[in-house]
């Protein structure tokens, strides 16, 4: 059809200039003999069709697993990160004697079951109230009805700039029942 369509279009564009007053005068244009058509595009085009298509899914397809494995990379960085700042606020709090000296630069609040997948959750909100950059560990422990400490949980926030605040969450592993109740326990500023 490209092909018909490109030849009406040079026919239309030639032109016979006669002295007839400069009219110009454009011989009619001959039906395509379609006794020929078979009403598939012709192999070429379809092939052409065809690649271009099967290019496009594996663009797609290639676009889509290079976002899954960039995701999967995130969430192994931020999974690395958490357990970092776990492992250092564990060893951080290893020494202090009491309950540390940044109880109050620490807040916690619970997270909906609904956001979280139905685990146990608490967000941490850590800021440096002090003049200086400061790092922080803390502590959350997760109690029974009866107020025995059935899982214990560390975060930490690394060189806050004065004022800067850093939200880590408190994740229980244990399962939904019996209730826990999470408690800041510790919080130590260094």
């Amino acid at each position: 059809m490209a092909l018909a369509a490109l030849g009406a279009a040079s026919l239309v564009s030639c032109t016979n200039n006669n002295d007839n007053g400069g009219r110009t005068v454009s011989p009619r244009p001959t039906p395509p003999n379609t006794a020929s058509f078979s009403g598939t595009p012709p192999s070429a085009l379809a092939s052409l069709a065809q690649s271009a298509e099967a290019s496009a899914r594996a663009s797609a397809s290639a676009a889509e697993s290079s976002l899954s494995a960039r995701a999967s990379e995130f969430e192994a960085s931020v999974s690395a990160d958490t357990a970092r700042n776990a492992t250092t606020a564990e060893n951080e709090l290893k020494h202090v004697q009491g309950r540390g000296n940044a109880l109050s630069d620490v807040s916690m609040s619970g997270m909906p079951r609904t956001q979280t997948g139905g685990v146990l959750a608490v967000l941490l909100t850590i800021t440096n109230n002090t003049d200086q950059k400061a790092s922080y560990a803390v502590q959350v422990d997760f109690e029974d009805a009866e107020g025995r400490v059935v899982e214990t949980r560390y975060a930490g926030a690394q060189n806050l700039a004065p004022g800067q605040k850093e939200q880590p969450i408190a994740f229980s592993r244990q399962p939904a029942e019996p209730k826990l109740t999470p408690r800041l326990v510790k919080a130590q500023r260094y």
